[in-house]
């Protein structure tokens, strides 16, 4: 495989690093007022099986969820604040906490996921890492019921996780309202181009075979809809910026296999349980077929929209009231039109 860059929450354990348990209530969240939309997407109990399977599947080092990570890390290092105490959320977590290397200035990290086994994962991973001295805490919990107190944290990571809520704005809200004034928020989700090939190649051969297409896919969020989605989230300084990573691999099998270490497979609510032998045998042949290259390997798109806010602070910059400006464009226009002259 090559690489290439173009229910309430159930807190059901946690534990800091050789030592006693912490009670629970210091990490719940009072989320009172928030409400998780009504309309269900995916299935998130579903969703929390894949990621146990990923627990187990996941590779010590993936060169694009390392790519991923390491893109949204370096933002850090664009900010001259610290930032003591970081929640890491699901997704790519476990590449977040192995690529850190001091940035932030984090002295306590806490990482949380919906499922057990991949917390466990994090924790072995953690134990063997004799080189690992930072604080560090592991929490099984769900992004949309986040179980952490409010003005608690001074950053909030999110790697390849939060599109998989179903109330994403919500889940935002939730991560706005855990952190401090003036702390961060970075997020990298999969966007809308994810996958395109296999999209095309999926609809064509459900045609062919079965007489018209059902959901295989999952929806994703277009880059337009991400700063959208941070202003309606409540976060202060939006800033959204794309990477297109183009990943080959040696058949429709291998990328399958790799969407199931990452815990990526479909976990629509109104997906079709059965996948007919012969339509997924068709998919392969419509992908090779479209999108194979001279040396047999087939070209798989990832789309990664980066997300940064902040929470509101009196100091931040604010765009002045809109009427207060004292001088008109037409004016200036009218300046520089005389001064070319």
């Amino acid at each position: 495989m090559a690489l290439a860059l173009r229910r309430t929450a159930s807190l059901r354990g946690w534990a800091r690093r050789g030592r006693d348990p912490i009670p629970a209530a210091l990490f719940c969240t009072d989320a009172d007022g928030l409400q998780n939309s009504r309309v269900k997407i995916f299935d998130r109990e579903l969703k929390g099986k894949q990621r146990d399977r990923a627990a187990w599947l996941m590779r010590s080092n993936d060169g694009f969820l390392d790519s991923v990570a390491e893109n949204l890390l370096d933002r850090l290092q664009d900010c001259r604040k610290a930032f003591p105490t970081a929640l890491c959320l699901g997704g790519a977590s476990e590449a977040v906490r192995r690529l850190l290397h001091g940035r932030g200035g984090i002295e306590k990290l806490i990482m949380m996921d919906m499922s057990f086994d991949m917390v466990k994962a994090l924790k072995d991973s953690d134990r063997k890492d004799s080189d690992n001295t930072l604080e560090t805490f592991y929490v099984v919990g769900d992004e949309e019921f986040l179980p952490i107190k409010e003005n608690s944290l001074d950053l909030v990571v999110s790697c390849l996780g939060l599109h998989w809520a179903n109330d994403l704005p919500g889940a935002m809200i939730q991560c706005r309202l855990a952190l401090k004034p003036d702390c961060l928020f970075l997020a990298a989700i999969l966007g809308g181009e994810t996958l395109k090939e296999l999209r095309i190649a999926c609809t064509i051969a459900q045609m062919e075979r079965e007489g018209g297409i059902s959901p295989r896919m999952s929806p994703l969020a277009q880059v337009r809809d991400a700063g959208n989605l941070l202003t309606r989230a409540g976060f202060t300084l939006p800033s959204v910026d794309v990477d297109q990573y183009t990943i080959r691999y040696n058949s429709a099998l291998e990328l399958i296999e790799h969407l199931r270490a990452m815990g990526e497979t479909n976990a629509l609510l109104q997906r079709s349980k059965i996948l007919k032998k012969e339509t997924a045998l068709a998919t392969a042949a419509v992908y090779e077929s479209m999108f194979a290259a001279e040396d047999g390997t087939i070209p798989a798109t990832f789309q990664v929209i980066y997300m940064t806010g902040w929470k509101e602070h009196s100091s931040q910059q604010k765009p002045k009231t809109r009427g207060s400006a004292t001088i008109s464009f037409k004016d200036i226009q009218n300046q520089f039109g005389r001064q070319s002259s």
